[in-house]
């Protein structure tokens, strides 16, 4: 399961069993994630949460990247059982437009800014998976 952490919202994506493809689940707010990982928990196994990681051009941390220690911290506390990786998430808010917007969705949906972090969750998750093997 990979997160897209944002004040706002979370984008929200999960893999299939064999951890090949990686797909948009939801986008939550903030103060509703843990009531939706509790709910998400019971009913399906998850074996790591992976975490988009906010830095700058130059590597350094971003502004946002407080906020997702923060969320970090909790994850592990709240489910110290399921690791958590930290994956660089730069570029995937830009290439989930780019992806949106060459996907043919209508202009309504394509501005979604759900439909933006849930993508970029996919990203995350896809871009994880795909350097773990």
């Amino acid at each position: 399961m990979a997160f897209d952490y944002g004040t706002k919202r979370i984008g929200i994506a999960v893999s299939d069993n064999l951890q090949i493809i990686a797909t948009a689940l939801d986008t939550v707010h903030p103060n509703h994630i843990w009531e939706f990982l509790a709910t998400y928990l019971v009913q399906e196994e998850v074996e790591t949460f992976v975490v988009g990681y906010p830095k700058q051009l130059d590597g350094t941390d971003s502004v946002n990247a407080q906020h997702v220690t923060g969320f970090v911290r909790k994850l592990k506390k709240t489910y110290p059982h399921i690791p958590v990786e930290l994956a660089d998430e730069r570029f995937t808010s830009k290439i989930a437009l780019q992806a949106i917007g060459s996907s043919g969705m209508k202009k309504t949906k394509r501005q979604d800014k759900n439909v933006v972090d849930q993508v970029a969750a996919v990203l995350i998750l896809q871009s994880y998976m795909e350097n773990k093997f």
